[in-house]
């Protein structure tokens, strides 16, 4: 990459430390980027390994090669070797070897089907409720259980 001073417009500024060390003022924020380390303290340069807005004003400034700040994992030589393991094709189910026991095995649908829709709250009950009889009703006419008025047969008939 070849960058020609003449047409860059810098719109920071670049104050360099120590040669690797500069400070970059961006809008009235101060930016720390060492290059020797490739840090700049946005983080951007630390997380994408790539170099952030303001390692590349600093770049610019010294004429150096961005792409020499870039990391290893994108440069083409690391995409090719990225491709470059073989993929071999399954082989033909008819000429596989499969175990006789996983060949001869029944695999069986599940038991219950789950019905659809959103499943229901259960309360979980103590177990002493569970031992608890259930309230049983009585008829409020004859005080006998297991009917109530409506179906009462003790009950006196309107004539």
């Amino acid at each position: 990459m070849n960058v020609n001073a003449s047409h860059v417009k810098f719109t920071t500024k670049v104050v360099p430390s120590t040669e690797y060390l500069h400070t970059v003022k961006d809008e009235g924020r101060h930016y720390t980027v060492c290059l020797l380390e490739r840090k700049c303290s946005c983080g951007q340069f630390q997380v994408d390994e790539l170099p952030s807005p303001h390692a590349w004003d600093v770049l610019k400034r010294k004429f150096l090669m961005p792409e020499d700040y870039c990391s290893d994992y994108y440069k083409p030589k690391s995409v090719v070797m990225t491709y470059e393991v073989p993929v071999y094709p399954l082989p033909d189910r008819n000429e596989g070897n499969i175990p006789a026991h996983i060949s001869e095995a029944v695999v069986l649908p599940p038991k219950w089907k789950r019905p659809p829709g959103r499943p229901k709250k259960k309360c979980d009950k103590l177990f002493s409720e569970l031992l608890q009889k259930k309230n049983q009703h009585s008829c409020s006419i004859c005080g006998q259980g297991g009917h109530n008025k409506r179906t009462c047969r003790n009950a006196p008939h309107r004539t």
